[in-house]
């Protein structure tokens, strides 16, 4: 089953959450934070232009409406849900 966002929402496919933290010790689910970032996997054509398919990027924690596809989880997120997105640099300004 394919899902295709309308008005507006953008499809995300939120990070795994790493059970080690730096330390070395691992944590149960129940204690962890939910990450609150992921990869755009599909968005409607009225959605906003500043995300494009596959960047990844950060919304809010309470934001978007969360979907199971196949044992599949995703979040359908607004443009007002984003925060940021994760760009690459060539090299450091000086």
């Amino acid at each position: 089953m394919k899902l295709r966002p309308i008005n507006g929402r953008i499809l995300v496919k939120p990070s795994e959450a790493k059970g080690k933290i730096s330390s070395g010790l691992y944590l149960p689910d129940t204690v962890e934070e939910k990450l609150r970032e992921g990869d755009v996997i599909a968005k409607a054509e009225d959605a906003t232009d500043e995300v494009v398919v596959g960047d990844h990027v950060i919304y809010q924690e309470f934001g978007g409406t969360e979907v199971k596809i196949e044992t599949e989880d995703y979040i359908l997120l607004t443009g007002d849900d984003l925060l940021a997105k994760y760009t690459t640099v060539d090299k450091i300004p000086e």
